[in-house]
């Protein structure tokens, strides 16, 4: 069984810094030891790339096209406003009824909410007036053909 002995060998040594890694001197000398050395470049390293005026932005500078979503129209605001007083609903009744918050109704009636079709639907049926095509205003059950 003598042979079978082992002893248990720990080794510590110290690791060269990430900064002596990466000056010169340090990678010369490895070089010279024969150990592997691995450089890369990193692009734009410590520059300030991102405020650099390229031909996109100047062509950005020269659009002179003022872009917005569309809004809801001020006439459908007032139809959805009328319609539900006639039902005798608050803003937040009608809300709660089509399950939305009231202020998505304060904004549709004021012509500031950019429009949903689902959510215009839901008002549409709560209401029982169209607020979508060319008969705003209409009952939903009547039908434009027969004027």
């Amino acid at each position: 069984m003598a042979e079978s002995d082992w002893d248990t060998v720990t080794v510590l040594r110290k690791k060269g810094s990430a900064a002596q890694s990466k000056s010169k001197q340090a990678i010369t000398t490895a070089q010279r030891k024969g150990e592997a050395v691995e450089t890369s470049k990193k692009w734009a390293a410590g520059q300030n790339k991102q405020h650099l005026v390229t031909k996109n932005t100047a062509k950005l500078d020269r659009e002179t096209e003022e872009l917005s979503h569309q809004r809801v129209p001020l006439e459908v605001g007032k139809v959805i406003q009328q319609g539900r007083q006639n039902k005798g609903l608050t803003q937040k009744d009608l809300a709660t009824k089509i399950n939305e918050k009231p202020q998505i109704i304060a904004e549709y009636e004021s012509g500031k909410a950019i429009p949903n079709n689902q959510v215009m639907g839901k008002i549409e049926r709560a209401i029982g007036l169209k607020l979508r095509g060319k008969d705003i205003g209409l009952p939903l059950d009547a039908d434009p053909k027969k004027k």
